[in-house]
């Protein structure tokens, strides 16, 4: 992309906390800044990721199909330390280039998901190098807690919506991709549950007394939640797994999960902030 355009791309980025519009309104999409290999200069790309089914993101070194390979690609060769910006959290990271079976196995199952990786690839005429990018930290976005929360569940909030829409313009059967996003998914949501539950209710509780009974409901929702989150995992370990069936317990998740959120939120964000 034209460095201008890459620009407006980062302004957006950074000042709606990850969504943009345009042509990749709706995308995965992070910010990953490097470090140049020949001037030590820092520079910021705006890139589609793929989640991986756990802490770490893949990009793809495509360039829109070009026959070289992108400068933040020759960068991290050369320094695999790179920050990573998602909208929600900014974070150091290790970059990975993947080999061999590894690399075939997640590049084929972003070409099942989406074609155009594959036009790509047969545009440049090279093959695509796919990069994990491993978190090196992990620590919350700044700000006033309570406007932290609320990015964070917007975040969550915004991953179902495009999985949901992916389930709707799926085949006749879910792909690997969706499995992995499904499941990445349901890790985050896990995770940030468990944290909630050891951590933020119990110094709730201690500092405010009167939230107790608030805290046990949310408390409640949080196993109400994980149920749906263990049965959408049992299902997507099946074979022979159906959309419409993803669909509807997605769209449970959704309810269950929104209301939970606006809950949440309207209990703690101002007490937080």
């Amino acid at each position: 992309m034209p460095t201008d355009f890459n620009q407006q791309v980062i302004d957006e980025f950074r000042a709606n906390k990850g969504r943009v519009g345009g042509p990749f309104e709706g995308a995965r999409l992070l910010l990953l800044t490097t470090v140049g290999a020949r001037t030590g200069a820092r520079h910021t790309t705006p890139l589609g990721y793929l989640p991986d089914g756990g802490d770490r993101v893949l990009v793809i070194a495509s360039a829109g199909g070009a026959p070289t390979h992108p400068a933040w690609y020759h960068n991290l060769l050369a320094n695999p330390d790179v920050t990573v910006e998602d909208g929600v959290f900014t974070y150091r990271a290790k970059a990975a280039v993947l080999t061999g079976e590894e690399r075939e196995g997640v590049f084929a199952r972003a070409v099942a998901a989406d074609p155009g990786w594959g036009h790509y690839q047969d545009r440049s005429g090279r093959v695509l190098p796919v990069v994990a990018l491993v978190p090196a930290e992990d620590g919350p976005p700044a700000g006033p807690l309570g406007d932290m929360l609320r990015t964070v569940h917007d975040a969550f909030r915004r991953e179902l919506a495009l999985i949901r829409r992916e389930v709707a313009a799926s085949g006749p059967r879910v792909g690997a991709q969706l499995r992995v996003n499904c499941l990445t998914l349901c890790q985050g949501l896990h995770v940030h549950h468990e944290r909630e539950d050891r951590h933020m209710f119990p110094a709730l509780e201690r500092r405010h007394p009167r939230l107790a009974p608030a805290l046990e409901r949310l408390r409640a929702e949080h196993v109400v939640v994980q149920q749906l989150l263990e049965r959408l995992q049992h299902l997507l370990s099946t074979d022979d797994l159906a959309p419409e069936t993803l669909q509807r317990e997605v769209d449970r998740l959704i309810q269950e999960l929104e209301a939970h959120l606006d809950y949440e939120e309207e209990q703690l964000v101002t007490l937080l902030n």
